[in-house]
């Protein structure tokens, strides 16, 4: 089986350090720098990684993200290449659940905010693991918005509640993952139904 969390974080690292420290990412007010920081604090930090779900430490985390975005870059991106073994996210027991997705998302929010910028064509293992992340993440964003039809030609459908579906969303299962979660502007996917979805606040 295609090891997709491993695969994408390489090609995470390489790409950061292509763009550059100051390159724009896909995440609205971050740059390169600090979305190699977010990974960073993702995976060996779990005390600030919870900011984002526990909101009396959101303050403690903006620091702990900060001073890790002013390390000297090339240590901060080698950092991103290679998690701890100890890293509660990042181990052989947890790395492909929780990472496959979340590599493959930032790695797009890296390409996709240069120039230029391609889908990349991927092999049918790759898009099979990113149809089991497209199917989690469609569950939690349109938790909201069923009923919805996701279809992923050749992988699967996921109908979210009975009923004739409101929406249906059609692509390959990459751009499924990157419109879940909430990067619809730069998702290629076919919409038919209600578009208030290419703008809704979508995400886990």
């Amino acid at each position: 089986m295609t090891n997709l969390a491993r695969t994408e974080r390489h090609l995470l690292a390489d790409a950061l350090l292509q763009v550059g420290p100051d390159a724009p990412t896909v995440c609205e007010g971050w740059q390169a720098r600090h979305l190699a920081a977010h990974i960073v604090v993702r995976d060996r930090r779990p005390d600030a990684a919870l900011a984002g779900f526990v909101p009396p430490l959101a303050a403690h985390g903006d620091r702990v993200l900060q001073a890790a975005a002013a390390r000297p870059y090339p240590e901060l991106v080698a950092d991103v290449r290679t998690a701890p073994w100890w890293s509660p996210v990042s181990n052989t027991l947890t790395d492909q659940a929780a990472n496959s997705g979340e590599m493959f998302i930032h790695h797009e929010d890296v390409r996709r905010a240069q120039p230029g910028w391609e889908p990349r064509v991927l092999d049918p293992a790759h898009e099979l693991a990113l149809w089991k992340n497209a199917k989690f993440f469609a569950r939690l964003a349109l938790r909201k918005h069923q009923p919805v039809r996701v279809e992923a030609p050749g992988y699967g459908v996921l109908q979210l509640r009975d009923g004739e579906p409101r929406t249906t969303l059609t692509a390959p299962p990459g751009e499924l993952v990157l419109f879940l979660s909430g990067r619809q502007r730069v998702a290629r996917v076919d919409l038919t139904g209600d578009d208030s979805l290419r703008t809704a606040q979508l995400g886990l």
